[in-house]
């Protein structure tokens, strides 16, 4: 019987351990996500391409940067597997390839936005006030 009782508590740990891995495969995940919505213009090209796809010319219309710039933000998203793509003769039209991403970038966009309709402070002054509120 101690034997038994052994080798059941010698497996919860491994339990444990494998839901740790998972969680840390999941908080990976969720860290490399948020690196690539960490630039401003890639939020900005995942928002103008929540309604419908655009080619680079119309991306560059909605979108203030210049033209190397964008294509290597596009490349970048492209190769994350946020954004897909198609060939229609010499244009490539980019539309949303990763539904979650978009949803997220709407969800904190929103929320920021509701925040600073409530706050008239610059968004960089709200942040490092919210930063040293929290810091102990």
């Amino acid at each position: 019987m101690d034997m038994r009782m052994k080798s059941t508590a010698d497996a919860a740990p491994a339990v444990e351990e494998e839901t740790l891995g998972e969680s840390d495969e999941v908080f990976s995940s969720a860290a490399e996500l948020f690196r690539l919505l960490s630039t401003p213009i890639r939020l900005k090209i995942i928002s103008a391409l929540c309604q419908t796809e655009k080619n680079v010319s119309q991306l560059l219309q909605e979108i203030d940067t210049t033209q190397p710039n964008m294509s290597q933000h596009l490349s970048t998203l492209y190769r994350a597997g946020v954004l897909s793509r198609r060939r229609d003769a010499t244009q490539i039209y980019y539309r949303i390839g990763n539904e979650r991403a978009a949803t997220l970038c709407r969800a904190v966009c929103m929320q920021i936005a509701l925040e600073a309709d409530d706050d008239d402070r610059p968004a960089s002054e709200r942040l490092t006030l919210q930063a040293s509120e929290h810091t102990p």
